[in-house]
């Protein structure tokens, strides 16, 4: 399979989903517009995964490429394509599919748990969740669910943590890739976002600190790329 990245930072890049996309003889491709790379045509790829970034998706004043992303998303979208977002990757893919996205009320920075919804209906996609799993997250936005999608997951800092749209377009506003390498980076380049006291805030020791948490994230990220990309 032709697996595509949207990149907006550097320091935000496929991490785990790089090494489990080569142990399986998937090609991986990328558009970084931190460095302006362009955009493929849809039909040079086969499935796509949209990265976070520290930028809203209200900024395309300072990043005027944000406007033909979205467009894209949009296309990849309508050609029945499977698709990734996390983070700002999953708030550009609900903004697309027509749903609010805005400040959540709290930010959400560290290890904490994630619940799945109650479910009418199981598909591949939802049983790749665990009914509970501890997530590493680091986001200030959330998005509301957009209209026709499925509610998959929720935690106590951000109600709208994940949403399938049609059989295989997943948002997820949580981060199952990160590895301890990249989490450093995030540390490095966004410790403005570590304000002391917040309730949904942990120190950089706390965050380090995942040790086995890293596997345990690679092991639920690894049954939802099977489901999505084979």
């Amino acid at each position: 399979m032709r697996i595509h990245a949207l990149q907006h930072v550097p320091f935000e890049d496929l991490a785990h989903i790089a090494t489990w996309a080569r142990q399986r003889g998937h090609t991986v491709s990328s558009t970084r517009f931190f460095a302006s790379d362009d955009l493929p045509p849809v039909d040079r790829i086969d499935g796509l995964v949209i990265m976070g970034g520290p930028m809203s998706i209200h900024d395309e004043a300072f990043f005027p490429w944000l406007v033909a992303e979205k467009r894209w998303i949009e296309q990849v979208i309508r050609a029945d394509k499977p698709v990734l977002g996390i983070c700002l990757g999953a708030q550009l893919m609900a903004s697309v599919l027509g749903a609010r996205v805005y400040k959540n009320p709290f930010q959400e920075i560290g290890w904490f748990s994630v619940r799945k919804m109650p479910l009418d209906q199981e598909t591949p996609i939802t049983h790749a969740l665990p009914t509970t799993w501890e997530a590493f997250h680091w986001h200030g936005e959330t998005f509301d669910l957009p209209a026709g999608a499925l509610h998959l997951a929720s935690s106590d800092g951000c109600r709208q943590q994940a949403f399938l749209y049609g059989r295989q377009v997943v948002g997820l506003q949580f981060h199952l890739e990160t590895t301890p390498e990249s989490a450093n980076r995030l540390i490095t380049h966004c410790a403005e976002d570590l304000h002391p006291g917040g309730q949904y805030v942990q120190t950089i020791r706390e965050i380090q600190e995942g040790g086995e948490r890293f596997d345990r994230i690679h092991r639920v990220m690894e049954d939802l790329l099977a489901a999505l990309f084979g």
